[in-house]
């Protein structure tokens, strides 16, 4: 499987990180960072992009502003795509159909080749703007998805609830995981 992680600017950039962690070593993985998200990324925990994936021999990085890169091609097979966390300005951007970046573009090029596609809409609370953008988005056949606990899990700490949220989305994306409790 060939799976392109899209990770714009909204708070909580490090799950991103935590759920490429998770990914088999058997899938590849292309990773976009928006300009923002490293900002976040830096704000919140620290962490410059340039430190991330080292010897991550399925991982490839690709620069945001780099709009000719092969992730922006229909031709370019890439199996499913998640953008972890969705700003708003993003999901504003997939809804109408603006590519001025490696992250719509690529998005756009999913879309149009009707490739699987889940958002993780990282905000709160959501006003009408985005859950409108959202609704456009899942009739289009998007599969939305944000960071929601389920507490039938029996999460006792931040890692916990993490695991649970990142296993929901490998789940979607139909990857193996043993990453929370599942309902009996």
């Amino acid at each position: 499987m060939r799976l392109t992680v899209g990770i714009s600017g909204a708070s909580g950039v490090n799950l991103a990180l935590k759920f490429i962690k998770q990914i088999p070593k058997d899938i590849e993985i292309f990773v976009v960072f928006s300009k923002s998200s490293k900002k976040a990324l830096k704000l919140e925990n620290g962490i410059k992009t340039k430190e991330i994936f080292k010897n991550h021999e399925n991982i490839t990085l690709f620069k945001d502003k780099n709009i000719g890169a092969s992730l922006a091609s229909g031709s370019f097979k890439v199996d499913k795509m998640i953008i972890l966390p969705c700003s708003s300005n993003t999901l504003a951007k997939f809804s109408v159909g603006i590519a001025d970046s490696l992250i719509t573009r690529a998005f756009s090029v999913m879309l149009k080749e009707k490739r699987e596609i889940i958002i993780a809409p990282r905000e709160l609370p959501l006003n009408t703007i985005m859950l409108e953008n959202m609704l456009k988005l899942s009739n289009l056949g998007v599969v939305i998805a944000p960071p929601i606990l389920g507490y039938y899990s029996s999460q006792q700490t931040l890692e916990d609830m993490e695991n649970f949220i990142i296993g929901k989305w490998m789940d979607l994306l139909k990857i193996d995981n043993k990453l929370y409790k599942r309902w009996k």
